[in-house]
């Protein structure tokens, strides 16, 4: 294949999504280490750029925005103004072919969704859902590269190279998206309170971190600890954009979160990570690595459910009844 000077790729999702999309784009810059690098992704998303600096310019489509359809002409537009040698587009809807074929763009690539992309793309790579995630993504420059990125790979700065000993970031993972369309996926604050009185008890010192979406959590938590425990830091409002998660999350020895983008921030620093796994499949979401650990109830049958057989929560989450002693053999 000739060289490749610019490229575009698309990835809509959340941040999570994003941070799973990088080893594609690891190995392809790898491959094309001169090439300049374009995502198309949504606004709620774009503090992905500062979690890599392989991005070298974004699109932002909000594609969630009633006007979507305005929002990816808007992306044809741009993607035909941008003399790209190459797109590279996620996403197993039929209709994505029909889109890469309108940007101009010589060189396509998707997922194999059909006749349509079997005829539009110019390479169309086989879609393999029931695996890790970002494996998945990275099939789509398998074709261009032999390169075999495993984990997203989060570029800390300034590097953080010592964990401070005994130590863990708790992180309930609760976002308004969630809530609103039900989807449970997180302990409730009583078994938040409960599993770090344990760990307290451990001996373990306890950063306990959250966003905006937190905050109810938060304080039903940390009320529970208002005597001056000095192994107990409510750490919430402290971190003001992701990169200071991440680098809190790279300091610590441990992260324990439930499936959220906070898990994807800890398989990406490098850093341990028990991660509460519901209604949601592990196999898809966390590499197979003995540093990434997920815990579950399992004397239930019925999950994985989310995603896999209904869209929303069940009214009685079974599936997140795990006993927190559960965290206590592998910390």
């Amino acid at each position: 294949m000739k060289e490749i000077k610019k490229a575009l790729f698309i990835n809509f999702g959340g941040i999570g999504d994003e941070i799973l999309f990088l080893p594609a784009l690891q190995s392809f810059k790898l491959k094309y280490p001169n090439a300049e690098i374009t995502l198309a992704l949504e606004p709620r998303s774009k503090s992905i750029k500062n979690l890599s600096n392989l991005i070298d310019n974004t699109i932002l489509i909000d594609i969630k925005n009633k006007n979507k359809y305005f929002e990816l002409l808007k992306l044809i537009l741009n993607a035909r103004k941008g003399q790209y040698d190459i797109v590279i587009s996620s996403g197993g809807n039929k209709m994505i072919a029909v889109l890469l074929f309108l940007t101009g763009i010589k060189i396509r690539v998707g997922f194999d969704t059909g006749l349509l992309s079997q005829k539009l793309l110019s390479i169309p790579v086989p879609l393999i859902k029931n695996q890790y995630a970002a494996k998945m993504y990275h099939s789509l420059v398998k074709p261009l590269t032999q390169d075999e990125a495993q984990y997203p790979k989060i570029e800390i700065n300034p590097e953080i190279t010592e964990k401070e000993p005994n130590t863990i970031v708790i992180h309930p993972g609760v976002s308004k998206m969630s809530v609103s369309k039900n989807m449970v996926k997180t302990y409730s604050p009583n078994k938040w309170t409960e599993l770090i009185k344990k760990l307290l008890n451990n001996g373990k010192k306890i950063y306990l971190a959250g966003g905006p979406d937190d905050e109810e959590y938060i304080s039903a938590i940390s009320k529970n600890f208002q005597n001056n425990n000095e192994n107990f830091v409510n750490y919430y409002g402290k971190t003001k954009n992701i990169m200071d998660l991440a680098r809190l999350i790279a300091s610590k020895e441990a992260l324990i979160c439930c499936d959220s983008a906070p898990m994807h921030i800890g398989v990406g620093v490098g850093t341990k990570v028990l991660a509460i796994f519901g209604p949601t499949d592990e196999n898809k979401l966390i590499p197979n690595s003995k540093n990434i650990i997920s815990i579950t109830n399992k004397n239930c049958n019925c999950r994985p459910c989310l995603w896999e057989k209904r869209s929303t929560t069940c009214e009685n989450p079974y599936c997140l009844n795990i006993d927190t002693d559960e965290f206590l053999k592998y910390l």
